[in-house]
């Protein structure tokens, strides 16, 4: 089990929906929480405002960073300025991320390629950083926000999907690494949720669709951070934490041509417009 109570976590994308509902819910476990996001977000003023609807939770926030993870230079400082406290992290949980909408052919190469950087290559650089310290302590434990994209691609989310794709591979060589060291590795896997990033930026085709996804396949980010939290605390591998991230993977893994031939028709009826 780990202990969550007065334990130290990072929290990257802390000003997100699901970061903010991982502030919330850490604090009224007693975790001592030291939270990050991009510089231009004031994430004083959302933490000042969740805490007072809280009161006084039995945990705190010991320290608010800015960093830019969408480079490596972005991600050396955070690590820096997190030793800087003197207090060793006990739970990083690697959650900033960004989508993008539309065909490959339709997004510009700096899109992709920022997506590539912030989802995959800044929880790798992050995870080996505090890995390094945790093993040497024997202690620890990482947990990356994937999706249900990193077990399904579909058209329109490429990118979206290459990088959680990848951030699935990395989890699972990882947590083989270090776990005689006794530290563990969780990988997320949900579904869309209702967050802010449902609006994220599109391209070509997808650009003209419907802006919005219909309510059955969203879920709620506050359920799905409570059974992250609780697989936090259990030490699983792996959470789909919510019915259709399950039931999709249930599907890639005994149906593949279910979810094959969805993708195809997502496609087909995009490029006839």
């Amino acid at each position: 089990m780990t202990q969550l109570q007065s334990a130290v976590v990072l929290i990257t994308g802390a000003a997100g929906g699901f970061g903010q509902e991982l502030t919330r819910q850490l604090l009224l476990k007693g975790s001592r929480l030291i939270l990050t996001d991009r510089p231009e977000v004031d994430l004083r003023s959302q933490v000042s405002q969740l805490q007072q609807t809280l009161g006084q939770p039995p945990g705190e926030i010991v320290a608010c960073l800015s960093a830019d993870l969408a480079t490596p230079t972005g991600c050396d400082d955070l690590y820096r300025q997190t030793q800087a406290l003197n207090l060793p992290i006990d739970v990083l949980i690697n959650n900033a991320g960004i989508a993008i909408l539309g065909h490959m052919v339709d997004i510009p190469t700096e899109h992709w390629e920022q997506l590539m950087q912030i989802n995959l290559m800044a929880p790798m650089r992050l995870s080996t950083r505090f890995a390094a310290d945790m093993v040497a302590r024997r202690q620890g434990h990482i947990v990356n926000i994937s999706s249900l994209a990193g077990w399904i691609a579909i058209p329109g989310l490429t990118a979206y999907a290459a990088s959680k794709f990848g951030l699935r591979g990395f989890s699972e060589g990882l947590r083989h690494e270090v776990a005689p060291y006794n530290v563990k590795v969780t990988t997320v896997y949900p579904c869309f949720s209702r967050t802010p990033m449902l609006q994220c930026p599109r391209f070509g085709l997808w650009d003209q669709a419907d802006k919005t996804v219909p309510i059955p396949f969203t879920t709620d980010p506050a359920r799905v951070m409570a059974r992250t939290v609780r697989a936090i605390e259990r030490n699983q591998a792996e959470v789909f934490p919510d019915a259709i991230a399950s039931s999709g993977r249930l599907a890639k893994c005994y149906l593949p041509a279910l979810p094959n031939w969805i993708s195809r028709q997502i496609g087909l009826s995009r490029l006839s417009g």
